[in-house]
């Protein structure tokens, strides 16, 4: 029987695994979440970034670099935010009480939100099934199935909602596929996007995601976050990353070739992929819990949902964390024979 903390509510967790496992944290290839292990190489910050308050000037520029990377029109406000889970979690606090469509299964902390703010939530499988709602959420791509939905179709099912409807949607990973993005056609003020810096840039502790829209939700929000909602780490890392196009490219076509070599990988071990990204990649398996515990053992760890039965998710390992997830692999399909 699976214990409750090989279930966790996110990816990481390192110091729960180290005590349940007996392996030091720094031992662990972490491939329970998919975050770029290849991070952005942020210059050293002089340390005015931490003793001084955020510059406003720099703070606008920074708005102003995402509206470029993300393709805003100028029409659409950007808030800045110390992460996207921070955006979402607040925006159901600027809604009246509405009837919530969730397409699912996804990322849990939207249907926490949603839920803890006292909506009436309501898991769909289709985009079709959110008739008769008043917002919808999806992420897009999905995670952990990585399902996508075209701009076109995100817009035709915006334009269904009522006057007062709302379309989250959440582009945490569309920075691997930009062509994806609703940003670009935010003339609906329906529409509300959600996106996260830290997962393709590989610097998910820096806590930065901005949200963007034009409706009445994302202009309280803005109110709502204040003068400072950034640390000027932050500003400063995420302006200069968000304007570097030419590693942005590179990196796409890396991390594409890495989630190749993943995929051949795991065929190799008789594991067959059923969706995901660039930055991470979902099989079905008859006992998912055995293989995460199997390779929770031998100090690799991946993620198992609780809420999608025979589901585990593989991030993208290191260079050298291929060759040590084949030899676990290996040892386990030895062990599964003998």
């Amino acid at each position: 029987m699976q214990r409750n903390d090989d279930a966790p509510r996110h990816g990481g967790g390192l110091a729960a695994a180290s005590a349940r496992y007996g392996i030091a944290v720094a031992d662990w290839l972490d491939l329970s979440t998919g975050i770029n292990p290849l991070p952005y190489p942020a210059a050293p910050l002089e340390l005015s970034a931490d003793t001084r308050l955020p510059d406003p000037a720099a703070l606008a520029k920074l708005i102003e670099t995402a509206r470029t990377a993300y393709d805003v029109s100028a029409a659409a406000s950007i808030v800045p935010v110390p992460g996207s889970d921070l955006g979402l979690r607040l925006l159901p606090l600027l809604v009246p009480a509405a009837r919530v469509s969730i397409l699912a299964p996804t990322y849990s902390g939207h249907g926490e939100a949603w839920s803890a703010a006292g909506h009436h939530v309501t898991a769909i499988d289709r985009l079709e099934a959110a008739a008769g709602a008043d917002v919808v959420v999806l992420a897009n791509p999905n995670n952990p199935d990585g399902r996508r939905h075209a701009p076109a179709t995100i817009g035709a099912a915006a334009a269904a909602l009522p006057p007062h409807g709302l379309m989250v949607v959440d582009e945490a990973f569309c920075d691997l596929e930009p062509a994806l993005s609703v940003a670009r056609v935010l003339d609906d003020p329906r529409i509300v996007v959600l996106r996260s810096f830290g997962k393709f840039y590989g610097l998910a502790g820096l806590r930065l995601g901005f949200v963007l829209g034009r409706g009445a939700a994302v202009q309280r929000l803005r109110g709502l976050v204040g003068d400072w909602p950034l640390s000027g780490a932050a500003i400063t890392i995420g302006t200069a990353a968000l304007a570097d196009l030419g590693w942005q490219e590179r990196t796409r076509r890396r991390l594409a070739a890495s989630r190749a070599q993943l995929d051949d990988l795991l065929a190799q071990h008789g594991l067959s992929v059923a969706g995901g990204t660039d930055l991470f990649r979902l099989v079905r398996v008859g006992d998912n819990q055995g293989l995460h515990r199997h390779l929770a053992e031998m100090g690799i760890w991946t993620r198992v949902f609780a809420d999608i039965p025979g589901a585990i998710r593989f991030g993208l390992p290191p260079g050298d964390g291929f060759g040590r997830l084949d030899a676990a692999l290996g040892r386990i399909r030895t062990r599964g024979r003998s």
